[in-house]
């Protein structure tokens, strides 16, 4: 090939680059998230992985971390330990985080018998999806985690795994 070729085929290839990482940064963005989509998370039936009913009022004026997740993700599974050492450390604080399993409840049970957990989880069901779609999750991917503050304002969202310092500055924000 000539180098007026070459050059033509690098110029494209620049611009795909380009295109790509312009997409992808437009993508990943969250869209923004109106008070009808924290209203749904309250008024939910939400129920543990044994079935019982959650009563979401014990969940108002706190800060909540929720983390939709699923026993067959890894990350979701490699992010557990660090969000329950993370309730642990806010515990005092008015914090709440909250478990939001995309999963089967036998799938859930048997998961937290090998990694209990020291916050609340509840099943996602067929809610689950519409849920964090409305709370910004355009990806429909795992794990994703939303911060609210007290007053029911969306703080921050992370899809993906944490980071823990962008958490505990999101927490801290909230209040």
């Amino acid at each position: 090939m000539n180098r007026r070729q070459w050059i033509t085929i690098i110029g494209i290839c620049f611009l795909a680059l380009m295109a790509g990482a312009f997409s992808s940064h437009w993508f990943s963005q969250n869209r923004a998230v109106n008070e009808e989509a924290v209203k749904a998370v309250f008024t939910n039936e939400w129920q543990s992985p044994d079935g019982k009913a959650i009563n979401t009022s014990a969940w108002e004026g706190k800060v909540l971390v929720l983390n939709f997740w699923a026993s067959w993700c890894p990350p979701c599974v490699e992010e557990m330990p660090q969000l329950d050492q993370l309730q642990r450390q806010f515990s005092g604080k008015n914090v709440l985080f909250v478990g939001i399993a995309v999963d089967s409840p036998s799938n859930v049970r048997d998961f937290l018998k090998k990694t209990p957990v020291s916050y609340p989880i509840v099943m996602g069901g067929m809610n689950a999806s519409s849920i964090y779609k409305s709370l910004g999750n355009t990806q429909s991917a795992l794990p994703y985690t939303v911060v609210v503050s007290p007053q029911s304002k969306v703080i921050d969202t992370k899809l993906g795994k944490i980071d823990e310092d962008r958490l505990k500055k999101a927490i801290n924000s909230a209040f």
